[in-house]
């Protein structure tokens, strides 16, 4: 099972910045709230391959008519993706909502834990689809969710009915298309007969001043 990336979680809590001083008991409380979290999180994922077009702008797969530039640009020269979704379950976000009434402080180190893993999950989840396609002559492009850039997050919905992820993983999207259970992810994932060389994530951001950003 993944685990928690510990820079990565202190990074959610701001505490990445050079130079700063290291507080051992918010250390030990960071530890401990990832300890528990890890014995209450329930890991679950799924994924369907697709073939995909990619013009104009507009990404067209698995039904949906997807109209995105940053999308069609990132999926450039993929003929196929992969549509993912992965949760840490229901019984995460009990243990969330306990701790943001009984002690808020220990509920934000939990949200920066929950967070860090849930990503850790998402990326032992898509090595192995990398494994899978490797003998294709294949490899896979970093994940790319709606609401990110121009993707519309009105797919957030087709996207989960396309992976029957609320009969696979329990997981589905309320009216504003927020995803349930809240630690969660949905992503394309494009297939490239071509390695993944543009910079991603933070390298690939403008937002120079955003208090998550690494390094």
């Amino acid at each position: 099972m993944a685990e928690i990336d510990w820079k990565e979680a202190r990074r959610y809590l701001g505490l990445h910045r050079p130079g700063g001083t290291i507080d051992e008991q918010l250390e030990e409380s960071l530890h401990s709230c990832g300890t528990e979290l890890e014995a209450t999180a329930r890991p679950r994922a799924v994924w369907r391959r697709f073939p995909a077009a990619v013009e104009d702008g507009t990404v067209t797969c698995a039904g949906m008519v997807i109209p995105s530039a940053y999308l069609a640009r990132h999926l450039k020269n993929c003929g196929e993706v992969y549509l993912f979704a992965a949760t840490l379950g229901a019984e995460t976000d009990r243990l969330l909502r306990r701790s943001a009434v009984t002690q808020v402080s220990r509920a934000v180190i939990l949200q920066a834990c929950a967070a860090s893993l849930l990503e850790a999950y998402c990326d032992e989840c898509c090595d192995g689809l990398a494994r899978e396609v490797a003998p294709e002559g294949l490899f896979l492009r970093p994940r790319f969710s709606p609401g990110y850039g121009d993707f519309p997050i009105d797919f957030q919905r087709p996207l989960l009915e396309a992976l029957e992820a609320s009969k696979r993983i329990g997981l589905t999207a309320t009216e504003t298309m927020m995803l349930t259970p809240t630690k969660s992810v949905t992503a394309v994932v494009g297939l490239s007969p071509t390695p993944w060389c543009p910079p991603t994530g933070c390298a690939a951001c403008g937002k120079t001043d955003c208090a998550f950003r690494k390094g």
